[in-house]
This record gives structure tokens, C-alpha cells and sequence, in this order.
């Protein structure tokens, strides 16, 4: 794929911007609610067309310069015996959840995914020579979150409960987390995928000293172990991104609490940046969202190698139009590095 810009932004050797957004396969577009009208959100998961076909989605109506794979981020849990379900109108819900020590016992390693493989393999025969796909997993944090609790935005001291009253169990769950996970995205490796995103979504919540406990250590060893050119995402990155540079990540994705092009915020060029428009001016007039991507741009310049993208997820009734113009504008930024 040496005519993949997204693959090139690795190198530093592209000559325009590669531009492709977090939660690009989703409720925005017409064509995914019209799926969701026949098809549960389960279904579409474990089903290889359906997933597949939701993988292009963006590519072909967008514009976008990579794909991502549409799983979920409990997917990996589901195969090591958690019981997650998909309730119309709500989050995804854990019936086992761990509640106490005792519960780990009942953690177990994933076997094989074979609708996952089938998946990868139906998109990659089916996407351009130019645009990649990316396979992406959650970091052990954050899943950790989300087996100890329904609600990690709003209940995280269920999580700080269990981490410091019961440390050795909480480090055993990380690392039954961390040896599947490396597992799980050499699956993906296997079946295809050119490079891989790991979400850490609610790490960035942790103060430094914890995260560079119970975050760090595992992430390192994810990004040691799995070959494939490597993003790594924080929400609310700025108070953790001295710690994120040590993660062994390609590329460290960046939230809107990051400005890009400060000296203060990143000391080096040896880590990659992707990032940073904050996703709320997916709802700004035109002119505004233009000016405000061309200062994310400018920013940018200061990092050699460097990947569009959002502070986070596109919002479900973000106007798909406003995506296709700043894939225009990127594209069209003249991209050079100071």
C-alpha cells in the first residue's frame, strides 16, 4: 500500500494530510440508520456483510483515507465470557459484571473470532488499493471500566474502589486484559488489518501517578507486542501526554484539551500526532468549522508526521456534509512541516 497516505503519515513521507474520523461507521449516515431499521446493533457486529458493509460506509460516502473496523470495544470481552448485550436506546450492557475478587475466576482467554476474520476479509477485498484498515481494541483500562462498573462517565469510583482496595486482583484483570488484547489485534493482524488504534478513553481521567500504574505499563506492552504501524488515544490527553509519549505508540491521538503546535505540550518529534478538532464544532456554521480546521492544520505543522482527526467520536446527527468538506479541506491544505 505505498500509495496510502494514511500508511505514509507513519513515515513522515506523505505530501498531503491523511484525514479519516473516530466513529466514521455510524448513526450520521443514512445508509447505517436504514440497516439499523432491520438489523439489531448485536446482529450487525457478528454478522460479516453487515459489519463489512458498514466498514465502507465512509470511505465511499465520505472520503475518508483509512477505514476502521466496525466492532465494538466489548467485543473482546464477549469472547472471554462476559455477557454483554446491545438494549435499543442505550449503551451496551454487562450481565456478569465483576463485582468482587472472587469474580475473576470466571475471566477467561478468548479462543477464536471467526466472524471478526471474516469480516476484515470481506472489507479488505472490497476497499480501494489506497485506503487501509485499521483494527483498533480498548486499552486495559478502560475496559477494566466497563467490567466494573455500567457507567464509567458517571460511576469511575466504582473503579477506584476496586483498584485500591483490592490492588493485586485489579493488576491480575489488567493483565488477563493486556495478554488478550495482544492476542485479539494479532487476530486482527492476521486477517488483515494494516495498522490499529488502541482507545483509552477513560485513562485520561486517572491522575499521572495512577495512570503511569495502571494504564502505562499495559499499553507498553500492547504496543510491544503487536507488530502493525500503532495509534494510541486518550480522552482528556494534556495532563497525561508526558506519560502517552512513553507508551510505545507510532502515533499518539490527542484530544481538544491538547493545542497543537505549543513547544510546552510535546518536548520531541519522535512520537507521531493525530487529532485534534474538537467535535462540537461539528455543529459550527461553515465558515467557522473552515477556520477552525485550518488552525488545527497550522498547529500541526510542527509534527512531521501527522494524521487528521477529532477530539473524539463524530456525534450521531452530525450533517455527513460537513465531513465530506473537511476531508476537502485537509486534503487541500498545503501540508508542510516547519
Amino acid at each position: 500500500m505505498q500509495n496510502s497516505i494514511f500508511l505514509q503519515a507513519f513515515e513522515g513521507t506523505n505530501k498531503t494530510v491523511p484525514v479519516w474520523f473516530m466513529r466514521q461507521a455510524g448513526r450520521y449516515l443514512p445508509e447505517y440508520r436504514k440497516l439499523r431499521q432491520r438489523h439489531s446493533l448485536q446482529e450487525m457486529f457478528v454478522t460479516p456483510e453487515i459489519a463489512s458493509r458498514v466498514t465502507l460506509m465512509p470511505v465511499r460516502t465520505i472520503g475518508v483515507d483509512a477505514a476502521i473496523l466496525f466492532a465494538d470495544i466489548l467485543t473482546l470481552p464477549a469472547a472471554m465470557g462476559f455477557e454483554v448485550s446491545f438494549p435499543e436506546g442505550s449503551g451496551p450492557v454487562i450481565g456478569n459484571r465483576i463485582e468482587k475478587s472472587a469474580d475473576l475466576k470466571r475471566v477467561r482467554d478468548f479462543e477464536e473470532l471467526p466472524h471478526l476474520r471474516k469480516t476484515i476479509a470481506a472489507t479488505i477485498k472490497e476497499l480501494p488499493s489506497s485506503i487501509p484498515l485499521i483494527g483498533f481494541a480498548g486499552a486495559p483500562f478502560t475496559v477494566a471500566c466497563y467490567l466494573l462498573c455500567d457507567d464509567p462517565a458517571d460511576k469511575l469510583q466504582n473503579v477506584l474502589r476496586f483498584a485500591y482496595q483490592c490492588p493485586e486482583d485489579f493488576k491480575r484483570l489488567l493483565e488477563k486484559l493486556s495478554e488478550n488484547t495482544i492476542r485479539y489485534l494479532n487476530l486482527q493482524k492476521q486477517a488483515g488489518v494494516k495498522a490499529f488504534q488502541l482507545f483509552d478513553t477513560w485513562a485520561g481521567a486517572l491522575r499521572p501517578a495512577d495512570f503511569g500504574h495502571w494504564a502505562l505499563p499495559y499499553v507498553q506492552k500492547i504496543f510491544k507486542k503487536v507488530e502493525l504501524p500503532s495509534i494510541y488515544y486518550v480522552k482528556n490527553s494534556a495532563p497525561v501526554i508526558r506519560l502517552m509519549e512513553q507508551s510505545g505508540a507510532d502515533v499518539l491521538s490527542v484530544c481538544h484539551s491538547v493545542v497543537l503546535g505549543h513547544e510546552s505540550v510535546l518536548g520531541s518529534n519522535r512520537t507521531g500526532i493525530q487529532g485534534n478538532l474538537f467535535n462540537g464544532l461539528l455543529y459550527a456554521d461553515l465558515p467557522t468549522l473552515k477556520r477552525e480546521v485550518n488552525d488545527v492544520l497550522l498547529g500541526a505543522r510542527h509534527y512531521r508526521r501527522y494524521i487528521f482527526n477529532l477530539s473524539h467520536g463524530v456525534f450521531p446527527d452530525t450533517d455527513p456534509d460537513k465531513l465530506k468538506r473537511i476531508v476537502e479541506w485537509v486534503h487541500s491544505f498545503a501540508w508542510k512541516t516547519i
